[in-house]
């Protein structure tokens, strides 16, 4: 029987406690020999990265107990934290990053030694940090000979701006520990920001990319080649592809020494293969291996070392591409033939390994948790080997989304994942429409993948809607989508999202007076800006936000995102006035309705401080609202507990401001 209930009042056994047991995904899958690793969150151990082990017989077990925690935070979002390598004694040998300290720890899982540092502590501003290490040579034996090349990320004063990076060589034997000098810098101080080093075949040529400010990695990127010397060092480093305005994501060495990378010169991120053995003067040519297909194969890099596509020992390449939901696809270079794996996914994370004829990645779809996937090309069986997805609950509670495509200012299309309100044993009153909250993503050079998510499931089986918008600005379709949002940062995320929530009303299947707003980190300004900017929204919950542009342009952020406003808004220094006139700090005039503020206080991304004062500016304007701020929480929660308070508080938020009778959450009180 089916119960008739209002909207938002239906019964859930999808509690905050189980979404955020399943909060995170598993990441940077790699194989060491016959191995499969990766790493996986672990909300209930406060939030750290497990490294996952998976065995040539099946069994799968936690390489690194607590509290070793596998995680970079170089360019604060990090990048690949491990690397590992199969010698012929005493097991696998694996580097890592332990995110406590930044250090470089060497390991042995099958002997009985602890982790060991191999790079030292520094006291100057945040430190020294590590990213994409890569073993060479790790000699045959249980010895720990031989190096890692990786980034070092070298802070070099107390502001978050005084850093450099480098490519550099840490030993394996520990020396450098204690030693900053022991650790051999390989690339010069051209460039602002470089990935690790991709070694060629024959071990001559080392290829990396590289960009400089103001320029995101998603504006504009360059190839840097080097040949390496008999010593082991970079010697003739030059630049070979890309440009100011042309973004190269990924690169990698064929076996006939050609590079493949991924760049969209054409409109899209699309998998190309250039010579660099062209004569001396002449620009090397390089050629498209699948293209005109109008889909992206790479993704904006907000990290470092992640992959769209790896070559396999047979020639053909594995490749993660399609346009807004992604496919792994087995690409033929030779005839441009493109297969793609059969499959219930539609997202595939930006990771990937290959293990003989074998594929493995991570991906998701609308029913499923990102799960650890191998494909085996010799016969297209794929299976999935790790974080198996198990419904915590009957699935029949999961909303069915929809990709959406509407009509914005000026004709525009505007990308969005639709999730109505369902559950199998209530509905809404036949003259009653429901709750919608827009989900604003992050970034805002980002994207909403069309995967299960607990947290959109905690709403949508109470009878809340959730629109999931992909505004301009969004990747996964194309350049020109991308670039919408350029200097239009606060107008355009603003009004996308304001015309897929009144075109839910007007085509009735969402309730016009009962419409909010939420967001984290770029979302969470969009959420801000969009309660300050429009009068769509009811209520709205903002996460980790930016909420003063001037702030943020100047001393209040990192170093990666130092001048990401230089592209959003525009140069600070010729349009200051565009940096007041959109910041919701100077608009709390405008904000008449209910809001929930969330913040982490370790957060260097986007510092408390904002927040702080933006409460500042709305005092006395009886403005019903509440701000939680949680110890030990950076950008983006990770801990359970956190994670538990910060939804169910959201809930409370919609439950008073809709008129909704829940008391299976703590009331949240809102101050004025």
């Amino acid at each position: 029987m089916v119960t008739t209930a209002p909207y938002g009042s239906w019964p859930s056994p999808i509690d905050a406690a189980l979404a955020a047991s399943h909060d995170g995904r598993p990441e940077f899958v790699g194989t060491v020999g016959d191995e499969v690793w990766w790493t996986e969150p672990r909300p209930a151990e406060d939030g750290r990265r497990a490294l996952v082990r998976r065995r040539a017989d099946g069994t799968t077990t936690t390489a690194l107990p607590a509290p070793w925690n596998a995680r970079s935070r170089v360019i604060e979002y990090g990048g690949q934290p491990w690397a590992g390598a199969e010698r012929s004694e005493g097991g696998p040998l694996i580097v890592f990053v332990h995110f406590d300290d930044q250090r470089l720890y060497a390991y042995e899982p099958d002997g009985t030694r602890d982790p060991w540092p191999l790079t030292p502590v520094s006291e100057v501003g945040d430190g020294l940090r590590w990213a994409d290490p890569q073993l060479r040579p790790v000699r045959t034996g249980s010895g720990v000979q031989g190096e890692v090349w990786c980034v070092m990320e070298e802070f070099t004063g107390e502001a978050p701006t005084d850093v450099r990076r480098a490519i550099v060589a840490v030993p394996l034997d520990g020396s450098a520990a204690d030693d900053r000098d022991a650790v051999r810098e390989l690339s010069d101080d051209r460039h602002r920001f470089v990935t690790g080093p991709k070694v060629s075949y024959d071990g001559r040529r080392a290829a990396w990319i590289a960009w400089d400010h103001p320029r995101m990695p998603w504006d504009g990127t360059v190839v840097m080649v080097a040949d390496i010397t008999d010593k082991d060092t970079f010697s003739g480093v030059r630049p070979l592809v890309g440009d100011v305005d042309e973004s190269v994501c990924q690169v990698e060495w064929d076996r006939d020494g050609s590079l493949l990378f991924v760049s969209d010169a054409g409109g899209w991120w699309e998998l190309q293969r250039i010579r660099p053995d062209a004569p001396a003067g002449s620009a090397p040519p390089s050629s498209r291996l699948c293209g005109g297909r109008n889909e992206e194969f790479g993704g904006p890099m907000w990290r470092i070392g992640l992959r769209w596509f790896r070559l396999l020992d047979n020639g053909l390449i594995a490749v993660i591409h399609g346009k807004g939901t992604t496919r792994l696809g087995v690409l033929d270079p030779e005839t441009g033939e493109l297969a793609d794996v059969a499959g219930p996914w539609t997202a595939w994370a930006e990771t990937l390994a290959v293990q003989d004829t074998r594929v493995i990645g991570i991906a998701a779809g609308p029913r499923t948790a990102y799960q650890v996937v191998e494909l085996d090309t010799a016969d297209g069986h794929t299976r999935i080997i790790g974080a198996h997805h198990r419904d915590a609950v009957d699935p029949a509670y999961y909303s069915q989304p929809c990709e959406r495509v509407f009509t914005g200012p000026d004709g525009r299309e505007i990308h969005a994942h639709v999730h109505p309100p369902h559950h199998p044993g209530h509905t809404g009153p036949e003259d009653e429409k429901p709750p919608y909250v827009i989900w604003a993503h992050g970034g805002p050079t980002g994207h909403a993948p069309l995967v299960l998510d607990l947290e959109i499931a905690y709403f949508t089986s109470r009878g809340i809607g959730v629109a999931e918008v992909n505004y301009g600005g969004s990747t996964g379709y194309g350049r020109v989508y991308r670039e919408r949002l350029r200097e239009q940062w606060g107008v355009v995320d603003v009004e996308d999202c304001a015309a897929v929530a009144e075109a839910l009303a007007a085509e009735g299947a969402a309730d016009r007076d009962r419409l909010a707003v939420r967001g984290g980190s770029a979302g969470g300004w969009t959420t801000a800006a969009s309660l300050t900017g429009t009068d769509v929204y009811a209520c709205g919950t903002i996460l980790y936000p930016i909420l003063d542009l001037a702030g943020w342009a100047t001393d209040e952020t990192h170093d990666f995102e130092s001048q990401y406003l230089e592209s959003l808004v525009g140069p600070f220094a010729e349009v200051p006035e565009r940096y007041r006139e959109r910041s919701p700090i100077h608009r709390t005039d405008r904000l008449t309705v209910p809001f929930l503020l969330l913040q982490g206080l370790d957060d260097v991304i986007c510092p408390p401080v904002q927040c702080v004062r933006f409460l500042a500016e709305l005092e006395g304007r009886a403005v019903p609202h509440a701000y939680l701020a949680f110890e030990g929480e950076s950008h983006g929660f990770r801990r359970a507990d956190t994670l538990i308070r910060a939804l169910e508080a959201e809930l409370s938020l919609y439950a008073q401001t809709f008129g909704i009778d829940r008391t299976d959450v703590p009331r949240l009180e809102l101050h004025t």
